[in-house]
């Protein structure tokens, strides 16, 4: 009986915090916009993302996009934030209407495009520069003469701490094997595992894994 009424209690506090989650994702909104970032309608944070902008550079989020970087946001746990960042002037960041990520990583020097629908797996890195370049009198930091754009379809699953690197474009629907490090493109409908990845023809069935219709809980 007392199982009962514990788990009776857990569920509705998860409920209510899930509540207060979409009440901070208003908070979060306003605080994205005065950053210069563009919201489109219906974009959802679980949870306060880390997000920046260069100066004449532009972060865009389609309808619907939601960002998971509370803990309990994502089933795997996130243990980090959403980090979307422009790095240098005129650089561009778009996530298309209907994608997701949960933890991950998106820091463009250049271009990174999400395609519609596409989900990115918690704890996942995209990014389309070196951060550092090596000259005569060291290492130094470099985010855009090395930068090449990244470009990823429609309804792509990207699992998770996958890895896709600069330059690299990922066709409709292709599957990224959880840890995955991508260095060269994916053609649409293929299965890029491994490090390096490797590519195959993806099978018929759904990618498994993140559920999108997924409702975070306590």
């Amino acid at each position: 009986m007392i199982w009962r009424v514990t788990e009776g209690i857990s569920r509705w506090l998860g409920l209510a915090i899930n509540k207060a989650r979409r009440g901070g994702s208003a908070l979060w909104r306003l605080e994205a916009r005065m950053k210069g970032v563009q919201c489109e309608k219906g974009v959802l944070f679980w949870g306060r993302p880390l997000l920046s902008l260069a100066p004449d550079s532009i972060l865009l989020l389609g309808r619907n996009v939601q960002l998971a970087s509370s803990l309990r946001s994502n089933p795997l746990g996130c243990f980090q934030p959403c980090v979307l960042r422009t790095l240098a002037p005129q650089a561009r960041l778009v996530m298309q209407a209907n994608s997701g990520a949960s933890g991950a990583v998106l820091c463009a020097g250049l271009s990174i495009e999400i395609g519609e629908g596409t989900l990115i797996g918690s704890g996942a890195l995209i990014i389309d520069n070196d951060f550092h370049i090596l000259t005569p009198d060291g290492w130094r930091g470099e985010t855009r003469s090395n930068a090449r754009a990244i470009r990823i379809g429609r309804e792509v699953f990207i699992g998770a701490r996958a890895i896709i690197l600069k330059g690299v474009t990922i066709g409709d629907r292709a599957i990224i094997g959880a840890g995955a490090v991508v260095t060269r493109d994916v053609p649409a409908n293929c299965v890029a595992a491994g490090n390096p990845a490797s590519v195959r023809a993806a099978p018929s069935a759904g990618p498994p894994g993140d559920d999108p219709s997924f409702t975070p809980t306590l």
